[in-house]
């Protein structure tokens, strides 16, 4: 009997981050793993869902305490806007929930570039064998 085809290499290092939250320091930290993980060379997958949707909008300040990007950025660290076209650069594949668009009321609102829209599946699958983090 054949063996089954494994998974695609790399599919074990993937690093797939569940975004849940609209709170700007989950958000913040989220784009920090993915920017760091793809920056080190693994694929990373960023799923966010209901009001985590929030975080891939093009505009930015629907996120719980905005106010916050302002402070980061002046302790010298990126803001939210820098890691998102980072991640967009370094190939971090960013998905906003279809379903978790519907629920928050975003399904017309704008995505910032480089965003797809799908399901759940479609984040399972990407994420695959790989390591699976909760924000």
């Amino acid at each position: 009997m054949p063996a089954a085809a494994g998974p695609s290499p790399g599919a074990d290092r993937t690093l797939a981050i569940l975004l849940a939250s609209a709170d700007h320091g989950r958000a913040h930290a989220a784009f920090i793993l993915a920017t760091g993980a793809a920056a080190l060379g693994r694929p990373v997958v960023l799923f966010a869902t209901n009001a985590g949707c929030r975080a891939l909008l093009a505009d930015p300040s629907a996120l719980e305490d905005a106010g916050r990007e302002q402070r980061v950025q002046a302790a010298g660290v990126a803001g939210i806007a820098e890691l998102r076209a980072a991640a967009v650069e370094l190939r971090v594949r960013l998905i906003a929930c279809d379903s978790g668009l519907r629920a928050e009321g975003l399904q017309t609102a704008p995505l910032c570039p480089g965003v797809e829209v799908a399901g759940v599946a479609t984040f399972l699958v990407a994420a695959g064998r790989g390591q699976i983090v909760g924000l």
